[in-house]
């Protein structure tokens, strides 16, 4: 059974210029997440990237949250996260007060995730199945 469903798309650009001021990713992203995120200079190329990533992050946490049916409220951000298997495939991981929620509205659930991205735009889909 379909408990929810969530997609988000944002516009990459955005991204770039909370490159260059840390603590808007520090606020919004995990540490598990921006691990990635060097402090040295990075190429136009290397921004880029790093923008895409950092988009499509946190359309995915967006996408959870209408997924879940609460939006952005009740949880922290940081506290939903984007890690990859080994074989590339993304999933979601929740923490603290992202968890706690997730818990009391569906426990059992099962987070199936999309995320995909091109040069201006970024999207993710959530899916939550009881």
């Amino acid at each position: 059974m379909i408990v929810g469903i969530g997609i988000d798309l944002v516009e990459v650009a955005r991204f770039k210029k909370w490159i260059q001021n840390p603590q808007m990713i520090e606020r919004f992203f995990n540490k598990n997440e921006i691990s990635f995120v060097s402090k040295c200079e990075l190429s136009e190329r290397q921004i880029s990237a790093l923008s895409q990533k950092l988009a499509v992050r946190f359309a995915a946490k967006e996408a959870f949250s209408k997924a879940i049916g609460t939006g952005i409220t009740g949880f922290d951000l940081k506290d939903v996260y984007v890690l990859n298997e080994p074989n590339g495939k993304p999933y979601l991981v929740l923490e603290n007060s992202a968890k706690e929620l997730f818990d009391s509205i569906c426990k059992s659930a099962k987070i199936h995730l999309s995320l995909s991205h091109e040069k201006e735009y970024a999207i993710a889909n959530v899916v939550i199945e009881n």
